[in-house]
């Protein structure tokens, strides 16, 4: 019956087979579980849930008609990637069964249970899973997000600008090639520089290196947060002639004169003026609106967890999971699907009235694309070690990982952690190394 309805045989087919609840329904909703968010942990808890609960019992609030596999924009970025191929409709990824509210989450109430959308329907809930995300910032750097309907810039963290990084790229001649890392917490904190170091592999392989100055401007005091892989990427950095400014923030895009200024975090007031031939913007993030505006938001506006349990700190009957949380890791796919694992085992726990057992250790992955074929895949925990899956040094960069990057992991994503089958390499980094991690 699930195949069934992943054929387009019309659209009312669709519905009929996957028992989707419209956002034109104006009428009180209730469910034992309720999905806020049907981004990556979302879709993954909700396959979860059902298996746990039964499909009626478990329902979807996520507006969006597409589902994008984010990752891989950093290939599409560089053109060894179609955008199609990251996106999936939402409706194909949702569990059989499960209800979806085609809504935006507008206001949580956890005082009473429940949850209104942007079209007024209010749904309440036994339980609740947030998993909506975080928002992306453009507006907050001076001449952005309309600078983008000028040439010569692009950013690989939205699907309306990820291809026109690669046309940026393409179209590069002779100059300065920017990359910028935010002010602020984002998601896949190695993806600002991965895109430099295939850009400076693509302009190489075209032969317009030499007429390129590679510039890469980092809020950060580091280069990356693990030193073993910081010392890594310092060595390609040297290698390759990347410049590297750390301390330094995009605060303006000045499109008409192919500007960027930067302020020096170091040195308040003091800027810096950039001409640049090619720029990569990784927007400012922050919290999701409905989740700040909530009781459940720490100081700040994330999701207030355990970080260990991802059960709220004050309601119990709360969870978390993903970008929107405050948990003290970098925020990726692969920490998601290590969280879905323990944030399962959690649920179980305390429908029973147990105290739940199962501690989340902040593991999380980031494969550091440094070529077209090579791969630093740094995985590491909350104490910022390496927590390392194969028996080998990962601090190298390998073929062998960027086949991990571009053709295994989409893969484990759909079929494995979209379905609620995979919870991270830890079982078999045991096996990798005998049982001595």
């Amino acid at each position: 019956m699930a195949s069934l309805c992943r054929v387009k045989l019309g659209s009312w087919m669709g519905q009929a087979c996957r028992l989707h609840t419209s956002s034109s329904v104006s009428a009180k909703l209730h469910y034992k579980m309720l999905v806020l968010g049907g981004g990556s942990g979302g879709i993954a808890m909700s396959a979860r849930m059902k298996r746990m609960l039964g499909a009626e019992n478990v329902a979807v609030v996520e507006p969006s008609e597409m589902h994008y596999y984010q990752p891989i924009w950093t290939l599409v970025g560089a053109g060894a990637k179609s955008v199609k191929s990251s996106g999936r409709p939402t409706e194909s990824v949702m569990p059989s069964g499960v209800k979806l509210v085609k809504s935006k989450v507008q206001e949580i109430n956890p005082e009473k249970n429940t949850v209104r959308t942007d079209d007024g329907t209010e749904i309440s809930y036994e339980y609740l899973i947030v998993a909506l995300g975080l928002q992306l910032h453009f507006e907050k750097i001076k001449g952005l997000p309309e600078g983008f309907e000028h040439p010569k810039i692009g950013s690989n963290y939205s699907v309306q600008t990820v291809e026109k990084t690669w046309k940026a790229l393409q179209d590069f001649k002779e100059g300065n090639a920017l990359f910028t890392f935010p002010n602020t917490p984002i998601k896949c904190p190695g993806a600002p520089q991965k895109i430099m170091y295939l850009s400076d592999a693509y302009l190489r392989k075209t032969g317009k290196r030499s007429k390129a100055s590679i510039k890469y401007f980092s809020s950060l005091p580091v280069i990356f947060s693990v030193k073993k892989y910081a010392d890594s990427l310092w060595e390609i950095v040297k290698k390759r002639d990347l410049e590297v400014n750390l301390r330094h923030d995009l605060i303006e895009v000045r499109v008409d004169k192919q500007e960027a200024v930067f302020t020096n975090l170091d040195k308040p007031g003091e800027t810096k003026v950039v001409e640049y031939e090619m720029l990569h913007v990784t927007p400012p993030m922050g919290p999701n609106s409905a989740v700040k505006s909530s009781l459940l938001a720490d100081e700040v506006g994330w999701l207030d967890v355990d970080k260990e349990t991802l059960q709220h700190k004050k309601y119990p009957n709360v969870f978390g999971i993903g970008d929107c949380t405050n948990l003290p890791t970098p925020k990726t796919a692969a920490a998601v699907a290590a969280q879905s694992a323990v944030l399962q085992r959690t649920i179980k726990q305390v429908l029973k009235k147990e105290k739940p057992d199962q501690k989340y250790d902040g593991y999380t992955s980031c494969p550091l694309v440094t070529s077209y074929n090579t791969v630093i895949m740094a995985e590491f925990d909350y104490s910022f070690q390496p927590l390392e899956t194969f028996p080998i040094d990962q601090g190298k960069e390998r073929r062998l990982m960027y086949y991990m990057k571009a053709d295994v992991m989409p893969h484990l994503y759909w079929q494995g952690l979209l379905r609620g089958l995979w919870g991270g390499p830890g079982p078999y980094r045991k096996l990798m190394h005998l049982g001595m991690k």
